[in-house]
């Protein structure tokens, strides 16, 4: 499924319409796992088209054989890292939605640098993003969540909205942390016009 659903790393800027055949807005997601969530949310919504970013063989093998046996045709993969995705392959104002659901909270202190939400990401992410589109950010991790919150906040890129505003099945992860008592929290931010 790879030929016919997944998009190869290139330094050079994706014709979104080609490469899904509709200007329906797209939403990049990143590390989407094994695929589950990102799978349900793309049937739920045909009327926009979805980008998948993950690094892991399996989890872009699991969402490949989903894509095929559930007929989803609003969704591609890409195998690659994330931030290089965004700033080679993603063209600035094209993105409606990006979905950052339960990123690797890199929990001890020492390790928090490498965390994907870094005031850097927040502006790579309004560049990519349109006027009003959003960033759905989800997490089990307190202090992640705070420190998510605190970078797009005082970017002064974005502003917060209300979690209501989008859908967004359980993930693997979440069932995991609320197994283990952690509290999840879902933050959305829009961009401002």
């Amino acid at each position: 499924m790879l030929p016919r659903f997944g998009v190869p790393f290139s330094h050079r800027p994706l014709d979104l319409k080609s490469l899904f055949g509709t200007d329906a807005p797209v939403v990049l997601e990143i590390g989407s796992g094994m695929g589950e969530t990102t799978a349900e949310i793309a049937l739920s919504t045909p009327g926009r088209n979805f980008l998948a970013v993950e690094v892991h063989a399996p989890g872009v093998g699991s969402l490949l054989k989903q894509i095929a046996v559930r007929d989803i045709r609003n969704l591609r993969v890409i195998r690659h890292d994330a931030a290089e995705v965004m700033r080679h392959m993603i063209p600035d104002a094209s993105l409606a939605g990006l979905h950052l659901f339960f990123p690797d909270p890199w929990p001890k202190k020492r390790h928090h640098k490498r965390r994907l939400v870094q005031p850097d990401f927040a502006a790579l992410a309004a560049r990519k993003l349109v006027a009003g589109g959003y960033v759905h950010a989800a997490t089990d991790w307190p202090h992640y969540a705070a420190q998510i919150e605190q970078v797009f906040a005082s970017s002064g890129l974005f502003r917060a909205a209300p979690k209501e505003a989008r859908f967004r099945p359980t993930t693997k992860f979440e069932r995991r942390g609320l197994a283990l008592g952690h509290p999840v929290r879902d933050l959305l931010f829009v961009r401002q016009e």
